[in-house]
């Protein structure tokens, strides 16, 4: 029986949305399991679009979520590597053999003349597909004659390659959440392959390291659902025996009406990141706002899986356990951001006293307050019931650390009586002698 290997492969294009987290989360979830093997792998064959210091955010995010890597870019293992700008040199060898079967040909048509006829195909209501329909009227090697492409490459000119889809066939492929799909090839066209600058797109480079990574199981986003039909393709002009796949749904806005997006988190005031993002336009993350790992980590799990139970709370352990890709749901998993709250309540509530203590007194001390950590573990315990986050504590007990600057003369107004002022001085005489 083949071993359970999976991946996580998120490209370096800035935070690791929490839809991102969730991916690799169920994939570890699989792999542990069944007593398989987690792999990261860095898809970064888009240079256009990476990021400095994405890379080292994707792997910071895994390590507080818990997620342990098996085989990756510091992991090592004896697939590596494990980023792709570090393996560029293999893509090219697999291009060409569809281009020798086949399966694949050379397109020089520019940049120019492609947005043309998209755009005169959207005056007509249509999108425009370049498939087998168009490609005998495009400058490509299967239209010009033999002898003009070969000349043109030999003058470098500039190409791109593309796979050549069948006309009119369909596709079955099965998928472990979805069940079985049938997908006729005329609604589809003949994507790029290999890119102009030498590097190649998403679904070869992909579906190359899946091969030879020996991946069992591709556990990702329902986005990519729509290319499923050109990867099964590209197995069988390999030759390849495909793995498995399972598309996992959408997280959707908390009024289930479209993606999360981080828009929607800065409009509700509910970070859409596991970590703060300190570059370019800055980014809140579940961290720094205070939530526990184990709080989000459960959250996110329960995001389109149910355990077929009541049981709401699971340790990672118990995830493993109890986690199978039949009970992904179908369909999208609104967020709720009061139900994350809910979570870290949880969780804070199951700390001691003490642990809070030690807690709420790296948030004093970042404030500029020192205090004994038996009066904390007091003022935790008088407040616990009542907070969800660590910080909450400040929030619930200030004045305890410091003398108040002002008041509410309202209040004042409504609750100062003839006999207050005596009172008061009272209070204080009796305060006073307290030891």
């Amino acid at each position: 029986m083949q071993q359970v290997r999976v991946r996580f492969a998120p490209s370096p294009t800035g935070p690791l949305h929490i839809g991102g987290v969730r991916s690799a989360l169920y994939n570890y979830l699989y792999a542990k399991k069944n007593n398989g093997v987690f792999i990261l792998r860095i898809e970064d064959t888009d240079q256009a679009r990476f990021v400095e210091g994405a890379e080292e955010y994707i792997i910071d995010s895994l390590k507080w979520c818990g997620i342990m890597v098996d085989e990756g870019i510091h992991e090592g293992g004896k697939y590596g590597p494990y980023r792709q700008s570090d393996r560029k040199h293999i893509y090219r060898q697999y291009a060409d053999v569809l281009i020798d079967k086949g399966d694949a040909y050379y397109a020089f048509d520019t940049a120019e003349k492609l947005e043309e006829l998209r755009k005169n195909a959207e005056k007509e209501g249509k999108t425009f597909l370049y498939n087998a329909e168009v490609r005998g009227e495009m400058r490509n090697s299967i239209s010009l004659p033999e002898k003009e492409w070969k000349k043109m490459l030999e003058k470098g000119e500039s190409y791109v390659i593309r796979y050549k889809m069948p006309l009119n066939e369909d596709i079955h492929f099965d998928d472990m959440i979805r069940g079985h799909i049938v997908v006729n090839t005329s609604t589809l066209d003949d994507k790029v392959l290999f890119k102009s600058d030498g590097m190649p797109t998403y679904h070869l480079a992909h579906l190359v390291d899946d091969h030879l990574m020996e991946i069992s199981h591709v556990i990702r986003g329902e986005e990519w659902l729509p290319s499923l039909p050109l990867h099964v393709l590209l197995y069988r002009s390999f030759g390849w025996e495909a793995p498995l796949f399972a598309h996992l749904p959408l997280l959707l806005k908390p009024d289930g009406k479209g993606k999360l997006s981080k828009r929607d988190g800065d409009k509700m005031g509910f970070p859409v990141f596991p970590l703060y993002w300190p570059y370019g336009e800055t980014a809140k993350g579940y961290r720094e706002e205070g939530y526990y790992p184990e709080a989000f980590v459960n959250m996110l799990a329960l995001l389109g899986w149910n355990p077929g139970t009541e049981k709401e709370i699971f340790s990672m352990d118990e995830l493993i356990e109890a986690f199978s890709v039949e009970r992904v749901h179908k369909s999208g998993s609104r967020f709720d951001p009061e139900k994350a709250r809910w979570f870290n309540h949880h969780y804070l509530q199951q700390r001691s006293n003490n642990q809070l203590a030690l807690e709420f007194r790296d948030y004093l001390r970042a404030q500029g307050y020192q205090y004994d950590i038996g009066d904390l573990e007091t003022i935790a315990g008088l407040v616990k019931e009542r907070v969800s986050f660590v910080k909450d504590i400040w929030n619930e007990t200030d004045f305890f650390f410091r003398s108040p600057d002002s008041y509410d003369k309202d209040v004042v107004k409504k609750r100062w009586f003839p006999e207050t002022s005596s009172q008061l001085l009272e209070l204080k005489s009796l305060l006073e002698g307290i030891d």
